[in-house]
């Protein structure tokens, strides 16, 4: 969808105080541009699927973990311009380790808090041209956040995934930079509140 100006019936500081986006609220003809634009993404899931699995397999050949998509592309809520996001958990013993053999291979981006005390490290590099952010989890919270997409991938519907998508869209494109990356966050607060997922920037 190639617009240089996108007009909508929405309110989006509506979704933004109601912190989501209920299909409800969408007119018939809004939700219908909505969900080509969705549907124009998943045309795009090959590539971005295939970037992915060469990514996972880099990132186990250099720490022996299995990562997770824990970006937008795995819940399907994910804009054309989207890196991707992978988790892996690690022993808490293991840190100096870890990041020693990350070091040879990607770029350290910072530390995050997760929770009261724990936090995760970030790590990004380039596949195909497309950016990874590598998260690095406590083996705990990289359990709590593997429930956390199960949780979301039952309980989110295509609807709602189609309308956060389409509010994420707008948001960006209003140029409202702060409110797109709160937006961004709605979908993991809402199913595992406990979980503070920090913006990487």
């Amino acid at each position: 969808m190639n617009m240089t100006a996108v007009s909508t019936t929405l309110d989006l500081d509506e979704f933004l105080a109601a912190r989501w986006a209920d299909p409800q609220v969408f007119t018939a003809q809004e939700f219908a541009r909505a969900e080509r634009f969705w549907q124009e993404r998943r045309a795009q899931d090959g590539l971005l699927l295939k970037v992915r699995a060469a990514a996972a397999r880099q990132i186990t050949s250099w720490t022996g973990c299995t990562p997770r998509d824990v970006g937008s592309l795995g819940i399907q809520t994910n804009l054309e311009t989207s890196d991707l996001d992978l988790g892996i958990g690690y022993p808490v013993a293991g840190r100096e380790k870890l990041m020693e053999v990350l070091a040879e291979h990607t770029t350290f981006v910072g530390e995050r808090k997760t929770r009261f005390d724990t936090s995760r490290l970030v790590f990004s590099f380039t596949v195909q041209g497309v950016e990874i952010d590598l998260s690095a989890l406590t083996e705990e919270d990289f359990a709590v956040a593997c429930r956390m997409l199960e949780e979301i991938a039952t309980g989110m519907s295509e609807r709602e995934r189609i309308a956060h998508t389409w509010v994420k869209y707008l948001l960006r494109r209003a140029g409202r930079l702060e409110d797109y990356a709160a937006w961004k966050l709605v979908t993991y607060a809402r199913f595992c509140p406990e979980f503070n997922w920090v913006p990487i920037t």
